[in-house]
């Protein structure tokens, strides 16, 4: 029997998973939650794991970020950008 869109309230393009979790992780969640997504689980997963994602791209960036600024090649060049344009920055403009 195929499930009606009333039965099975899926945002267009989502994907249903299924999940076990710790009931005291559960009820964390639930407390920690803002009040806009303490009742909707589905929000507040989705909500979290936008998050999640968001965090482990920076961190990526950020360690990216680091291993350039340990290149010495990278920083030679870095270097003589610097000092190509130093004159410029010495025009008094904003």
């Amino acid at each position: 029997m195929e499930a009606t869109p009333e039965a099975t309230p899926v945002h267009r393009g989502s994907i249903r998973r299924s999940v076990a979790l710790p009931p005291a992780l559960i009820e964390e969640v639930r407390r920690a939650a803002p009040p806009a997504l303490r009742n909707n689980f589905n929000l507040l997963v989705r909500e979290a794991l936008t998050e999640y994602v968001a965090r482990r791209k920076e961190e990526e960036f950020d360690l990216q970020m680091a291993e350039m600024a340990r290149d010495p090649d990278l920083r030679c060049q870095s270097a003589a950008l610097e000092r190509e344009f130093r004159q410029t920055e010495l025009d008094g403009l904003p």
